[in-house]
């Protein structure tokens, strides 16, 4: 079963509470509310036997609520033939969902019930709703009694702990973190075995543009800084950059290969960090096999919850806290939009704001905001008179925002001083274009 030794103080509860997913599933009630475990976290068997369920006419109406599902919940209880049923509530959309709402857009049916927010106020929000069950993976129940979520411990291990019913799906090759990131045995009504690959995610090389803008923010980034880096070409760039820095520490929202080679290289000690000094903290982890297996039984590995993790009044009491995030669009005045394209929701604000706001809290702090200046293959500019949103960071949060160009910073500048270092920063193509655009908004 993959359970460790000595953990005969909680084998007859864990063998009383272990059951088929099928059984498992009867505890969710026909009609009420779901939550489950984020990406990694997501219960492929359990979920398949509540598709069951809902194939089978037993289930009314499910209001599930969750963040960025992956094919775990899309091959099952997200399909559209089953939207009669299940009514999604996603904080963070993904494929599963964009796919969802375009087919309910042509059937003129509201399908998906996108959740705003940020976040980090998901797990109160969570707890405010009432979840009547929550489901979620685990790795193998410890001498303790203790199951690890070492992927996730965000919304996912606050939400399973005010559950009605928390059901778990162990699998032995879920890695075991140390943190905050655990529930214990008598907390959970349901066990199900069950082992499963885990989700990998896809990395892509930098791009010689990521290179470029790395550049720039490599500068910024002093010996001892806490680094919060995003997904995507940039951030991976920065940290292969990093390699040679001196005591570096991590306070991150995602834990991401890039990272875990910079701490691999000695680079990260995480010794002058003010708050859990020597630790690697985030709050979600997401990568490949052998980034898995660095994160199982690593005690410098700590996975906290994301209303800790994200709380801009921890973030900022590191000292020389580098947030880097990527952004969509940004107006002249410094408003930002890093979640819809075209007026339609893409992603969501996940904890960006939140970073922004506890960097800048931080003593030494810098916030920045990279992206390339154009998109849509150059015929589109990133940098624009004014964003058609929505508001990801108001203007009066925006610190630093690099591109391939250079780097601005907005803090303590007129909307005339933001609006021309924003527009030296964008590609020339479209400067003058911009130029005419302040112009006419009044800012220059």
């Amino acid at each position: 079963m993959g359970r460790g030794n000595g953990q005969y103080m909680y084998e007859t509860e864990y063998k009383s509470k272990l059951m088929t997913p099928a059984a498992a599933v009867e505890l969710i009630p026909s009609r009420g509310t779901l939550s489950m475990g984020m990406a990694f976290s997501e219960p492929p068997a359990l979920l398949g036997a509540l598709e069951n369920r809902v194939k089978s006419r037993k289930i009314e109406e499910l209001r599930v609520y969750y963040s960025h599902s992956v094919a775990a919940a899309g091959f099952t209880i997200l399909k559209y033939e089953h939207m009669d049923v299940i009514k999604p509530h996603p904080f963070f959309p993904t494929i599963v969902e964009r796919t969802l709402f375009e087919r309910g857009q042509q059937d003129n049916r509201r399908v998906v019930f996108y959740m705003p927010g940020n976040f980090s106020a998901m797990p109160r929000v969570l707890r405010e709703i009432g979840i009547d069950a929550f489901i979620m993976m685990v790795a193998p129940m410890d001498k303790g009694g203790f199951f690890s979520c070492g992927t996730n411990a965000d919304y996912t291990i606050p939400t399973a702990r005010i559950t009605k019913n928390l059901i778990v799906e162990v699998n032995p090759r879920m890695p075991r973190v140390f943190g905050d990131s655990s529930v214990h045995i008598s907390e959970v009504a349901a066990i199900v075995e069950n082992e499963s690959p885990l989700f990998t995610l896809p990395s892509r090389p930098p791009t010689p543009l990521d290179n470029v803008i790395s550049k720039y923010i490599v500068e910024m980034i002093p010996d001892r800084a806490t680094l919060q880096v995003g997904i995507g070409g940039v951030p991976s760039a920065v940290c292969a950059a990093l390699h040679g820095r001196k005591d570096l520490g991590i306070h991150s929202e995602l834990m991401i290969p890039p990272l875990a080679a910079l701490i691999q290289s000695g680079t990260v000690t995480n010794r002058y960090k003010n708050l859990n000094r020597y630790k690697n903290v985030y709050t979600l982890a997401a990568g490949d096999q052998p980034f898995y297996e660095f994160l199982n039984d690593n005690s410098s590995m700590e996975a906290r919850p994301v209303d800790y993790v994200n709380d801009p009044n921890v973030i900022g009491q590191n000292d020389r806290v580098i947030s880097i995030n990527a952004f969509l669009e940004v107006g002249l005045d410094g408003e930002v939009n890093s979640e819809a394209i075209m007026g339609k929701q893409y992603s969501a604000p996940g904890g960006q704001l939140d970073f922004i706001r506890g960097a800048q809290l931080s003593r030494g702090g810098k916030s920045i905001l990279a992206a390339y200046s154009t998109a849509g293959k150059g015929a589109i500019s990133r940098i624009v008179p004014k964003i058609e949103g929505p508001t990801t960071d108001p203007r009066t949060d925006t610190q630093y925002v690099a591109t391939e160009y250079g780097v601005a910073c907005l803090t303590g500048k007129s909307t005339a001083d933001r609006a021309e270092a924003l527009i030296a920063i964008a590609h020339p193509k479209f400067r003058e274009q911009l130029r005419l655009g302040a112009q006419q908004l009044g800012y220059l």
